[in-house]
């Protein structure tokens, strides 16, 4: 369910804006994404653990506020990032 911290420094450099970036809303909806998609296969072999999906939706949703902000912000780098993390929309 989570994610170790390898992957997460790998993703931070893949979608890193400029060097030492964690905080930008590209690096912060990839982490979310790779969550959310580890949560999305625990489901499907527990099927009554309600606490881990509310859980699941808290973040779905903080990653939908952040797309929001991107695509607000900037248009372009919104297109790309859920090309880049095959998001459906």
């Amino acid at each position: 369910m989570t994610i170790t911290a390898e992957r997460k420094t790998a993703l931070i450099k893949e979608h890193a804006t400029k060097s030492g970036d964690t905080g930008s809303p590209e690096v912060q909806v990839a982490i979310l994404t790779e969550r959310i998609n580890a949560l999305t296969d625990h489901f499907k072999s527990h099927k009554k653990d309600n606490h881990s999906r509310r859980g699941l939706l808290k973040m779905v949703s903080a990653r939908r506020g952040l797309l929001d902000y991107l695509k607000k912000k900037d248009e372009g780098r919104y297109q790309a990032l859920i090309k880049k993390l095959d998001i459906r929309r």
